[in-house]
């Protein structure tokens, strides 16, 4: 391994494995040089490496400082919904209604496991005490092993995962639907109303690290397409106050 690729490998191992968490600063090159005994070019250009893939970002004179993971492509960004709830200056409520580790059912969950257990979560989010989210979330323990270990009845998993498990590839699928009996009787809905059901999956290089259904009441929430400067549609989910 040349030594570029070994600096590179050293800070995406911080990074991957969340030493180094979304918004920390890495070393500063001179740092490196000197740590690794080599010219600043050579540090320059995993540095390089790491913003090409979308790692780290620079910042004239301040530095460079881990990147919030982004999806690829035109897709939702990920919420945390607790923050969105407080930031709106709202009360934010949360419950977790079950918590069970159990082995993968079916070819989905078996690939989402990688041979590992599945934390399998169900939880209800509020604002003001009105219902906003039914989630009901996978977590392999095999890419977040720390979970197990986690008070989720006072964390909210969505919360946990941004800051604890990081990830380098998301999807997302975004649907109506008609609220089945248990959704409607946790959302205070009449059967059969309209929902929408956001769901997302994510990866950590290639290894299934969440996948997570998340239904909203279809009169409660709005899907945002925002376009960038190059056109590409980023959709934003905006509750309804």
């Amino acid at each position: 391994m040349s030594l570029h690729r070994r600096i590179y490998a050293d800070l995406e191992g911080l990074i991957l494995s969340g030493d180094l968490s979304p918004g920390d600063r890495i070393p500063f090159e001179h740092e490196l040089t000197e740590r690794y005994s080599c010219s600043r070019m050579t540090v320059s250009k995993a540095i390089s490496e790491l913003a090409g893939r979308g790692l780290v970002t620079r910042r004239r004179r301040a530095g460079t400082f881990v990147a919030q993971p982004k999806a690829h492509a035109a897709v939702l960004a990920i919420p945390d919904l607790r923050a969105e709830v407080i930031e709106r200056g709202q009360v934010y409520g949360y419950v977790l209604l079950e918590r069970i580790a159990r082995e993968p059912d079916g070819e989905d969950e078996i690939e989402l496991a990688s041979g590992g257990l599945l934390l399998d979560l169900t939880c209800l989010h509020s604002a003001d005490g009105a219902p906003l989210a039914l989630e009901e979330r996978l977590i392999a323990l095999g890419a977040a092993p720390q979970a197990i270990d986690v008070n989720f009845h006072t964390v909210p998993p969505g919360s946990w995962l941004l800051d604890s498990a990081p990830w380098t590839e998301a999807e997302n699928r975004i649907s109506a639907i008609a609220a089945d009996a248990g959704a409607a009787r946790l959302l205070e809905l009449k059967p059969g109303a309209a929902c929408l059901c956001v769901e997302r999956r994510t990866w950590r290089d290639g290894q299934g690290v969440t996948r997570v259904w998340q239904t909203f009441p279809g009169d409660r929430y709005d899907l945002v397409a925002r376009f960038s400067s190059a056109r590409s549609p980023v959709l934003a989910k905006e509750p309804r106050r």
